[in-house]
C-alpha cells in the first residue's frame, strides 16, 4: 500500500469574487518554456503524474476526459472531477453544497484523491476550470511533494464557441455571467507562458469546436503514459 501524506496545511480554494462562482474555476515534447502546442495527428505522450485541465466551464473538459475514458486511454479512476465530488457529498442537499464550508470539503477530497494516485506513481487528472492561479498554486505544490511532473491541458474555444456550448449544455447551476466571468479570468491568468511560469512541465491546447475537432478526436491526439 502506497504512503499517503496529510494535505491538512493546504489552502482552502477561495471564490473569484462574491456570489456563486467559486473556486473550481477557483475551484516532454520538446516545446520550449513559454509555449503551448494544439496537439497534432500524432499521440501527444503525457507522462505519468498530475493533468492540469484548465478552462472556463463549458469549454470541453468533461467531454474530453469521458472520451479518453471511453477509449480507454486513461482509467476512469484517474479522474478527479470536483463537480462530481461536489454531487456524492452533496447531492441530495445541491444548495448546502453552494457553501465556503462545502468548497473545503469539496477540494480536501479532491485532494486526498490525487495524493493516492501521485504517491502510488500514477497519473490524476485535476478536472475542475483551474483558471486562477492559486487555483494551480495548490495542485502544483501537491505535485512538488512526489515530484511529479505536471501538464497542463489548456481549454480556451474563444468566447463565441463557449457560449454557445453553455447554451447547448441547459446547466442552471452556472449562469451565463460566470461564464464571461471565468473567461475573463482564463484570458487575464491561463495563458501557456503563465502556466510554465508557474512550473508547469508541459502546456498543450486540447483542440475544440473552433477547429472542427470532436471531442473523440482530441481525446485520440493525446496518450497517457
Amino acid at each position: 500500500m502506497c504512503e499517503l501524506k496529510p494535505t491538512d496545511g493546504d489552502p482552502v480554494p477561495s471564490r473569484l469574487g462574491r456570489g456563486s462562482v467559486r473556486a473550481r474555476a477557483a475551484d516532454e515534447d520538446g516545446l520550449r518554456p513559454g509555449r503551448s502546442a494544439s496537439a497534432g495527428p500524432g499521440p501527444t505522450l503525457v507522462p505519468a503524474g498530475l493533468v492540469v485541465l484548465v478552462g472556463p466551464p463549458a469549454s470541453g473538459k468533461t467531454s474530453f476526459v469521458r472520451a479518453l475514458v471511453a477509449h480507454g486511454r486513461i482509467d476512469e479512476n484517474a479522474v478527479v472531477s470536483s463537480d462530481e465530488i461536489r454531487a456524492e457529498l452533496f447531492g441530495a442537499s445541491p444548495a448546502e453544497g453552494e457553501t465556503d464550508a462545502a468548497d473545503a470539503l469539496v477540494f480536501g477530497e479532491r485532494d486526498r484523491r490525487i495524493v493516492a494516485r501521485l504517491a502510488c506513481g500514477r497519473t490524476a487528472v485535476a478536472e475542475s476550470t483551474n483558471v486562477t492561479p492559486p487555483s494551480r498554486a495548490r495542485l502544483l505544490a501537491i505535485a512538488g511533494r512526489f515530484d511529479a511532473p505536471v501538464t497542463m491541458l489548456r481549454f480556451d474555444p474563444g468566447l463565441g464557441a463557449l457560449l454557445q456550448q453553455h447554451a447547448g449544455r441547459g446547466r442552471t447551476d452556472v449562469t451565463t455571467a460566470e461564464v464571461r466571468a471565468f473567461a475573463e479570468v482564463m484570458a487575464r491568468h491561463g495563458g501557456a507562458d503563465q502556466l510554465y511560469s508557474e512550473g508547469a512541465h508541459a502546456v498543450h491546447d486540447v483542440p475544440g469546436r473552433r477547429q472542427g475537432v470532436t471531442p473523440a478526436e482530441a481525446a485520440a491526439r493525446f496518450s497517457f503514459a
